[in-house]
């Protein structure tokens, strides 16, 4: 499975059973759809995603959506505005970051050409990994 490590993924690397390792030039990038492309690491309770978009500036943001897991992201590169239910949106930049909680509606617009988002997620996002 292209940008994935988890327990049964060849990119997984075991040290004590309990440490996974992404070497960032070792496991490809999966693409999502054009303009975005991902990485994946896990454990059983714990997801983080490495998500570069290559598509902006958006002159829209994309759709609202909600999950049941929480999040938080950390914006590595590149400017998005953060829009989540019942706050202002937030123009955020490089070393930013932002929690959702479970089930708040939330979205992000793209301002930069480039960003790049690191996610992470409890519990683990399963429709990421079919």
């Amino acid at each position: 499975m292209k940008g994935r490590v988890g327990i049964n993924s060849p990119f997984f690397i075991f040290k004590y059973s309990i440490m996974a390792v992404l070497k960032f030039d070792d496991v490809p990038f999966e693409e999502v759809h054009p303009g975005l492309k991902r990485k994946i690491l896990h454990t059983n309770e714990l997801m983080t995603v490495l998500l570069d978009f290559s598509d902006g500036p958006w002159e829209h943001p994309e759709p609202v959506h909600s999950h049941v897991h929480e999040q938080t992201s950390y914006i590595a590169s590149g400017e998005v505005i953060f829009i989540c239910e019942g706050e202002e949106p937030q123009h955020l930049k490089q070393g930013d970051l932002f929690a959702v909680p479970s089930g708040i509606p939330h979205s992000i617009q793209l301002l930069s050409e480039k960003a790049r988002l690191i996610d992470s997620f409890t519990p683990l996002r399963n429709d990421f990994l079919k």
